[in-house]
């Protein structure tokens, strides 16, 4: 095959526990899944889910006990963190049942759903798309897959994100309005899901800004935690 230029080499997170990567094929997100992060969002009760994307080559990858550069991105003065269950898909499906839904999952991740808020708002009074927010470089930090059967009781871990030490967000991932299984089953009827697309669950209350210097620790229990400096 003649390609035109070298294309680009694939987008992949590694898989705790070996050598093996997960190769990243869309990356999919959920709006307003927590009720107290709807809530600080102008927003209340169990609306249906909606989905955004992030291209695949958003992806930061932070490995165990480092501290990853995170760029500032352009445009924006109001860069905003929200900490996410990540999770990977291992069997792609289209209208997959809410009760088959965790057959399809690999593995599991601790992700940050990057923002650039005021870019966000300003789409959004104008009812214009708002993927200039969420879709750009450097906007998807994600730690290592650990395998679904390592983490049994990820439906029931805590998820936290510190900056510079001090607590910002915390919850429970049982608070989704939207499980795993019924957010699997929802995007999939959809469009059809493939082997590589990563779902970002959506994020808890105490969503705010992050400057140049900051230091971001994200976990969610069983899960390999990250952290990440704004540089």
């Amino acid at each position: 095959m003649n390609f035109v230029f070298t294309p680009a080499p694939a987008v992949t997170v590694p898989v705790l526990g070996g050598d093996r990567v997960f190769p990243v094929h869309r990356i999919y997100c959920v709006g307003r899944n927590y009720a107290e992060h709807a809530q600080e969002m102008g927003h209340s009760g169990r609306e249906p889910p909606f989905f955004f994307m992030k291209p695949a080559d958003a992806v930061v990858v932070c490995l165990p006990g480092q501290t990853t550069p995170l760029p500032f991105p352009s445009l924006t003065r109001n860069l905003h963190h929200e900490v996410e269950l990540v999770v990977a898909i291992g069997t792609g499906g289209q209208n997959i049942a809410v009760d088959v839904a965790l057959q399809h999952v690999f593995g599991y991740a601790v992700g940050l759903d990057m923002t650039r808020r005021d870019l966000q708002n300003d789409m959004k009074s104008q009812g214009r798309p708002w993927c200039i927010g969420k879709g750009f470089d450097h906007a998807a930090p994600i730690g290592c897959i650990t395998p679904a059967a390592a983490v049994p009781a990820i439906h029931t871990a805590a998820i936290d994100l510190n900056v510079n030490g001090d607590a910002r967000q915390h919850g429970q991932i049982s608070q989704l309005i939207w499980n795993v299984a019924e957010t699997i089953a929802q995007l999939s009827a959809a469009r059809q899901l493939q082997p590589g697309d990563l779902i970002f669950t959506g994020t808890p209350a105490g969503v705010g800004p992050v400057k140049p210097g900051d230091v971001l620790q994200a976990s969610v229990t069983g899960l390999s935690p990250i952290a990440c400096r704004v540089v």
